[in-house]
């Protein structure tokens, strides 16, 4: 038997270049290039005649010079494409906000039902919701069928008590074929989108109610219902 305090609603549809940042760089560069190369004529203008420099060693200092020049100008234009991919990035995620996105991060429930989309761990034969709330803890546990249908939960414990309005997610646990505890799988359900930000090189979302969670864990979006 479902739990009454759940539903099935199958059918519920659930280049720009770095050209101005790098001109600084690149001035400072070419002047210490020529400083260098003054050193150099110097050095070899006023070397002992009796002792002369060996020419190997303009080489490899020339050398130095050149992969020390390369791999500030490699850096500086990574950091400039680093920064409009930021950019890009930000301006993409902020169409976001005010939709609904399908995640496992707790959701706000405030006596209206949630629709739950369950993941049925390989081999189950029976299954059951389980939903925990803020601090982590099981306020509900209820049977439910083995498929991946969107379910509705209603927020009722076994008793038939409502919970208190607050933020929840849920797992599901089921039993195999044969009738060991199978590994649990986190369910999914939507949740409004109010924020967005960008922490370093990861881009995280804010949902309502406080919850967080990677951009990347998000595996679908729609139009706030």
């Amino acid at each position: 038997m479902i739990s009454p305090t759940l539903t099935s609603s199958a059918g519920t549809t659930g280049s720009g270049a770095a050209s101005a940042s790098s001109l600084p760089t690149q001035s400072a560069l070419s002047s210490d290039f020529e400083t260098f190369i003054k050193m150099l004529t110097t050095q070899a203008k006023y070397q002992d005649p009796l002792e002369p420099l060996d020419s190997s060693e303009y080489a490899a200092q020339l050398a130095q010079f050149s992969m020390v020049e390369q791999q500030v100008l490699s850096n500086d234009l990574l950091s400039a494409l680093s920064s409009q991919l930021g950019t890009g990035t930000m301006g993409q995620m902020a169409e976001w906000i005010g939709m609904e996105a399908r995640t496992t991060a707790p959701v706000p429930f405030d006596k209206a039902p949630i629709t739950v989309m369950p993941t049925p761990p390989v081999g189950a034969q029976s299954m059951e919701l389980v939903a925990y709330d803020a601090n982590g803890r099981e306020v509900a546990r209820n049977e439910m069928p083995v498929s991946n249908d969107p379910v509705v939960w209603a927020g009722v414990q076994q008793g038939g008590t409502a919970l208190p309005s607050g933020l929840y997610r849920f797992e599901v646990e089921a039993i195999g074929t044969d009738g060991n505890t199978l590994p649990a799988t986190q369910a999914e359900t939507y949740a409004r989108i109010v924020e967005v930000q960008t922490l370093g090189t990861e881009s995280r979302v804010v949902f309502e109610g406080g919850a967080e969670a990677p951009a990347n864990s998000i595996t679908a979006l729609r139009e706030a219902i």
